[in-house]
């Protein structure tokens, strides 16, 4: 594998996210700077400016028209994703942590701290209401949300909508119409960093400081698999194509400065789906590993880490001949 290592941030990587075609990787950091990039062969398409703090998140509508941020200043803003151009800003009371578009690119949703006397929320907007979001006027501020159901927890650290428009944050789904508690299940003993659903919808994957990543079917929320290491779990990916994991972690960061790579055990761990076997590491990051994605075809995936880095690893031919053996 030789990776294509992006270099764009001035600061610890906080998510990365391809869009569906797989073509374009967008990457947020600790910095204010979003940058997209040719997934391809790295090269930086451009950047989103606007952000004053820290960006927690990103992610790209369906058909790849808008994308969406949210940032530790307090604002979650939206793109147009070819020209750059900011089409709205939603102000908030606090950090915005998580964000994400439906499956028509129609409402947005994000998710703010528990800081400062605010409590957290679960937000929702309709693009197509102008009284909500008017992306003809630059920005809008104070918009009152389609609907806004409170947390139970003072961060959630990663939300998705199903198919059925159907959120599931952390350990807990709630539907957008009434924002009634559907289930709650708890699997992890600690903090949960990340989620992400496989290509399909059917299954998501959780990673934790518990120092596990699990499996869980998106319709039972039924645990299916554990997958263990020796170090908190910051990212979780499942490959499109193979029963194959991918988790990212490390050493808390506060504790680097001190630790060797090897120690740290900053590489990226690949576990098969079914036997939870660990079969294969990568290394590379000079520090924890705090956001993993696999390419949408599955042939290759990335990594941002703690030391500013994103890199893009190609899996060898080699790799797709011993799966089909195997």
């Amino acid at each position: 594998q030789k990776p294509i290592l992006l270099q764009g941030h001035e600061r610890s990587i906080t998510q990365i996210k391809y869009n569906r075609e797989g073509d374009l990787l967008f990457t947020v950091a600790k910095d204010p700077i979003v940058n997209v990039w040719y997934s391809v062969n790295g090269e930086r398409l451009g950047t989103y400016n606007g952000h004053t703090g820290a960006v927690w998140c990103v992610d790209a509508d369906w058909d790849t028209r808008h994308v969406l941020t949210g940032s530790a200043d307090n604002s979650c803003r939206l793109w147009d994703c070819e020209t750059g151009k900011q089409l709205a800003l939603v102000k908030t009371s606090s950090a915005v942590r998580t964000c994400g578009f439906d499956f028509g690119g129609n409402i947005i949703m994000f998710s703010t701290d528990k800081q400062m006397g605010y409590q957290c929320f679960v937000s929702f907007f309709d693009l197509r209401d102008p009284s909500q979001i008017d992306m003809k006027l630059n920005p809008i501020l104070n918009s009152l949300p389609t609907q806004s159901i409170p947390g139970l927890y003072p961060m959630i650290s990663r939300l998705f909508l199903m198919r059925k428009s159907l959120p599931i944050s952390l350990i807990f789904s709630l539907p957008p119409q009434s924002g009634e508690q559907l289930s709650n299940i708890k699997e992890h003993t600690k903090q949960i960093n990340d989620i992400q659903t496989s290509r399909d919808m059917t299954m998501f994957i959780t990673a934790s400081k518990d120092n596990t990543a699990k499996l869980f079917d998106c319709t039972s929320l039924e645990h299916l698999k554990t997958f263990r290491t020796e170090r908190p779990v910051n990212s979780a990916a499942l490959s499109p194509i193979f029963d194959h994991v991918v988790l990212g972690g490390g050493q808390e960061a506060m504790d680097v400065t001190t630790t060797s790579t090897r120690i740290g055990k900053f590489e990226a761990r690949f576990f098969h789906l079914a036997f939870e076997e660990e079969f294969g590491r990568v290394k590379g990051h000079f520090g924890p590993i705090n956001s993993v994605a696999f390419h949408p075809d599955g042939k290759s995936y990335s990594s941002g880490g703690e030391d500013g880095y994103v890199r893009i690893h190609y899996f060898d031919p080699q790799y797709f001949e011993f799966e089909f053996e195997a």
